[in-house]
């Protein structure tokens, strides 16, 4: 979703809400927006970091390494995050960041340097209650860890809370390479006791580190994952796939088109499978105008940052597919990198099991509260969690009188 679909959409909510135009001006405008240009090995990178909003809280958001990073991007990714927290009911506010560089062509010194320099450019408007960045698209916690050890020589003070998603040994969660995936299976087995639908069969375009957590955990608890997919293309078997030898496929030969004992099909015909679940766990911009009258499922599970193009939103609903919006599914990771800053500046840290019972908590009762916001009104699950969010980050800003 670009920015101004962003604002697009924020105009056709307000037919609901009745903000006034301050408020309006408020939601669409980030607090700060900043950029840089760095330099590795005689290569100049765009650099960009936008805080959009923190009435809630210190801002809070990922830095993304990608080629196609743009700043209008990072704008978008940032209201979401400010959504995203407000949704989840994380004392935070939004922000996102990014390298405009495609990684895989940088050696691990390079890469090093890279994440390093993000940090020198950016680290006078970074810290714990200030604003506290996170892994991202093909960023990792080795990233997180020369990002946290840069700010440290820079600041000279030890601050393990300026920063998420690191290694367990810098002070890092349990459970946060999960948490994405974990906290999307607690979302959608809440929203299932709701949505009546029929065997739980699912496909997951998208095995990555979400996707193929997501795959491992449903399969665990009994879904059949009967389709996946990589950027090489997909596999599909109706009985279900052996998602064990999916995932030892994976990492032996790099995809999940080596696995032998199913169809093979393009990403494109994935994402049309018959199923009853679908879950776009890679890019955004994935199900659009093109293709949206050929999706055979009744609920999507955006685990992806907006999956579904916004002129698509409007006729899965008047179909009656329940789209369970991104700013709700994937806050798993936003939720346990609050929990890492917990733990990081009380020094007290949490085992497996209490991560996952206050993951689980947090996730189910957002679902609920997002959930009752929209039942029986004329709009769809996403629209219902936008009013949500908004009106929180709204009450904030009205409480501290800047509207």
């Amino acid at each position: 979703m670009t920015f101004k679909e962003v604002q697009g959409f924020l105009a056709q909510i307000n037919s609901y809400m009745q903000l006034s135009l301050k408020e309006v001006q408020l939601l669409q405008t980030p607090n700060a927006v900043l950029r840089q240009t760095l330099m590795v090995s005689g290569k100049k990178y765009p650099a960009f970091r936008v805080q959009f909003n923190n009435a809630r809280g210190p801002y809070k958001g990922g830095i993304r390494f990608h080629s196609d990073v743009s700043l209008d991007e990072v704008k978008s990714l940032s209201f979401w995050m400010a959504l995203k927290t407000a949704i989840v009911d994380v004392p935070f506010g939004g922000a996102k960041g990014g390298i405009t560089v495609d990684p895989k062509g940088l050696s691990a010194k390079e890469l090093q340097q890279l994440s390093r320099g993000y940090v020198r450019a950016f680290y006078k408007q970074l810290g714990s209650k200030r604003d506290i960045p996170a892994p991202d698209v093909n960023t990792n916690p080795q990233i997180m860890a020369w990002m946290l050890d840069e700010y440290e020589k820079l600041t000279g003070v030890r601050a393990p809370g300026m920063i998420t998603g690191k290694p367990l040994e810098l002070g890092g969660s349990r459970l946060r390479d999960i948490a994405t995936a974990l906290g999307g299976v607690y979302i959608l087995e809440e929203a299932l006791q709701k949505i009546q639908i029929g065997p739980k069969t699912v496909v997951i375009q998208g095995f990555g580190n979400v996707g193929m957590n997501m795959a491992q955990i449903l399969h665990a608890r009994g879904f059949k994952i009967v389709g996946v997919s990589d950027s090489n293309g997909g596999i599909v078997n109706h009985n279900g796939l052996d998602i064990a030898k999916v995932v030892q496929i994976k990492k032996e030969t790099g995809s999940v088109v080596n696995y032998l004992h199913a169809q093979r099909v393009t990403n494109e015909k994935l994402l049309t499978t018959h199923c009853s679940i679908l879950i776009p766990s890679a890019l955004g911009g994935v199900i659009t105008t093109e293709n949206m009258k050929l999706l055979n499922t009744s609920v999507i599970l955006e685990l992806a940052n907006g999956p579904v193009a916004a002129d698509a939103d409007d006729f899965l609903f008047e179909q009656k597919i329940v789209v369970i919006p991104d700013v709700l599914a994937n806050a798993g990771g936003v939720t346990v990198s609050y929990f890492e800053w917990v733990q990081n500046n009380s020094g007290l840290y949490w085992t497996d099991e209490e991560v996952a019972q206050r993951l689980e908590e947090k996730m189910k009762s957002a679902f609920r509260n997002v959930y009752n916001q929209w039942q029986a009104k004329p709009y769809s699950l996403r629209t219902a969690a936008y009013i949500y969010g908004l009106s929180k980050i709204l009450a904030a800003e009205r409480l501290r009188g800047r509207v």
